[in-house]
């Protein structure tokens, strides 16, 4: 059987001394793709961050990969972890071609690998090369999305966590972009854990859903099972709204 790509065991973070993730268990396959779904408050961002360290856990496990992240730095263990986060998170005074070349050139990739993957992730991504010389001030909504998207690809990780990737946009471009993720070839075989509040965009993407409240994970399943079979009041009340 092989070993899943995330496990979470009892996971907790507290602030202030209230949990705010709450004995969280999750376990997540390779090449799997899962929601995060919940109001505001209810814990899936702080459980997502606590994947890639961004945030450590105050009890409880994470292994990515069946290794304790905790025994790898952060920034080891963000190399082999692609992040987008909504409006990309570029950096401001790196242009494009910089952004997109950044975790590749921590890894010492050499210039002409790095130039390659850069081509053909703007083909992939239809971003037409003139933008690498632009600044993410420059762009449009949807391209800064795009690169975000680019760059947390860079250097083919095998996991991506995704933090409300496409809540900034419009509702044109973020139902394009939607679309654009959902078929993208280099996307099929990555796992990938994303974080949104929008129960649509949760159905249209997920293998299986997770719904947070308080803190607590309240169903886990797939988008029908979510649907057709509520586990709770709360679950019905989220869905249907």
């Amino acid at each position: 059987m092989a070993t899943p790509a995330i496990v979470l065991s009892q996971v907790t973070k507290r602030y202030h001394q209230q949990p705010v993730v709450d004995s969280v268990s999750l376990t997540i396959a390779a090449g799997e793709t899962l929601v995060l779904l919940g109001t505001s408050g209810s814990g899936k961002t702080t459980t997502l961050k606590m994947m890639n360290r961004l945030i450590d856990a105050d009890e409880g496990t994470i292994a990515i990969n069946g290794t304790d992240v905790r025994q790898q730095s952060p920034h080891e263990l963000r190399r082999g972890i692609g992040y987008v986060i909504q409006e990309a998170g570029l950096f401001p005074h790196y242009t494009v071609a910089d952004n997109i070349a950044l975790v590749p050139r921590l890894l010492d990739w050499p210039p002409d690998r790095i130039a390659q993957r850069t081509h053909e992730l703007l083909t992939m991504l239809h971003l037409p090369e003139s933008l690498l010389t632009r600044f993410p001030d420059q762009l449009s909504g949807g391209q800064r999305q795009r690169v975000g998207l680019a760059r947390a690809l860079a250097a083919d990780p095998p996991i991506i966590l995704m933090d409300e990737p496409f809540g900034a946009l419009d509702p044109l471009t973020r139902a394009d972009i939607r679309r654009e993720f959902r078929e993208l070839d280099a996307l099929q075989r990555k796992t990938i854990v994303l974080v949104t509040h929008d129960v649509r965009e949760a159905f249209a993407l997920a293998d299986r859903v997770a719904l947070m409240d308080a803190g607590r994970i309240v169903q886990l399943g797939e988008p029908n099972v979510l649907r057709d079979s509520p586990a709770t009041p709360f679950v019905r009340r989220f869905v249907d709204a």
